[in-house]
């Protein structure tokens, strides 16, 4: 990979999602040298949402749908979005750009997969830089094109179980997870938006993409056809965390809940250890970079105060009064910003590495 002097080639596959515009707001953050920008976006209506435009605050130059002259140094899939009947789909028209095909593994441009698109391509590597960071796992000597910056819920539930893992001898987690309405992108939000201010004004309720009443309501399911993209998501999660987590750590059981909030995951975790735990012990042990461990004194951590951080808030942790080897965390991040985190860290761990430079 020749970057020009300027910095790299970088392309956005659906720059206007959620996750896309939290991409391009990591990547200012992090300084990665850019020259260029390609937006690749999909025909198909968005909700009319006030979502940020950051094209003016970023110091590169924009193209939409072109790729520039030498191609793509790095492409990011944030959408994976299907375009009207009879043109090329978003994933297609990105992967052209760069010089790939579907099913072919790229050789010079690098790919950093945030929404699962590739799942199916041979070679395709799985990351979390900042638990690899940590001595969790052995960096990868695999010069592969293609990285997998899993779904948020396997980042956190990682990063807990391997902290864990580590110091004691767990034996077993169940952990249920608090999805927000953004997990279904912008037409989620703004259903919940509908939903919320006409249940209040005794309007007819909306219910096009959840299917049901999420205002004021947890839902253990999607009714019917909605239940597919749900379904799809445990699925890929539990794909995930048994590809990272191997025989380091046991598998977690995972349950998701639709909660009628608009942005951050929530978790109730219960891991058993193999032996009576101490609170403390555990606290202790996970508190760190990516985690904070709130004390007893201190407010328990939720969905609205973890908006805008990457960093994996935790409750005071308590241990079961009737299982001593058993413990209860809660966990609350902003899915959004951690998902973007992950994929420009990749990206920058990548980009770092001399022989990718070549």
């Amino acid at each position: 990979m020749n970057p020009s002097p300027k910095g790299y080639r970088v392309g956005l596959a659906g720059a206007s999602s959620l996750l896309g515009q939290e991409i391009l707001r990591v990547l200012k953050e992090r300084g990665l040298p850019v020259s260029r920008r390609v937006a690749f976006e999909a025909e198909e209506e968005e909700p009319d949402l006030p979502v940020l435009d950051l094209s003016d605050q970023l110091d590169f130059a924009e193209s939409d749908g072109e790729s520039p002259p030498g191609g793509l140094d790095l492409l990011f899939l944030a959408a994976r979005a299907r375009s009207k009947e009879g043109e090329a789909t978003l994933l297609g028209r990105a992967l052209a750009a760069a010089g790939l095909t579907p099913g072919q593994a790229p050789s010079s441009c690098l790919v950093i997969d945030a929404v699962d698109a590739l799942a199916d391509v041979p070679g395709g590597i799985l990351s979390i830089p900042g638990i690899e960071k940590a001595g969790h796992a052995a960096p990868d000597s695999s010069l592969s094109g293609i990285r997998i910056s899993p779904h948020p819920v396997t980042i956190v539930l990682s990063n807990l179980l391997l902290d864990l893992a580590m110091r004691f001898p767990v034996r077993s987690c169940v952990a249920q997870v608090f999805l927000p309405a953004s997990e279904m992108g912008p037409r989620g939000i703004e259903e919940l938006q509908r939903q919320t201010v006409n249940l209040l004004s005794f309007q007819k309720n909306p219910q096009k993409v959840f299917g049901t009443q999420l205002a004021f309501n947890v839902l253990s399911r999607l009714p019917g056809k909605h239940a597919s993209e749900l379904n799809a998501l445990e699925a890929r999660v539990r794909r995930q965390l048994r590809q990272y987590l191997g025989d380091r750590a046991p598998l977690p059981a995972v349950r998701f809940c639709q909660a009628p909030v608009f942005y951050s995951l929530a978790f109730s975790v219960y891991v058993e250890f193999g032996q009576p735990i101490a609170a403390n012990a555990v606290a202790a042990t996970l508190n760190g970079k990516n985690i904070a461990v709130r004390k007893h004194s201190e407010a328990a951590p939720n969905q609205v105060e973890a908006a805008g951080s990457g960093q994996i808030l935790v409750d005071a942790i308590t241990v079961d009064p009737d299982q001593p080897t058993g413990c209860w965390i809660w966990a609350a991040v902003d899915d959004v910003h951690l998902a973007a985190e992950n994929a420009v860290e990749i990206a920058a761990e990548c980009l770092l590495r001399p022989a990718l430079k070549q």
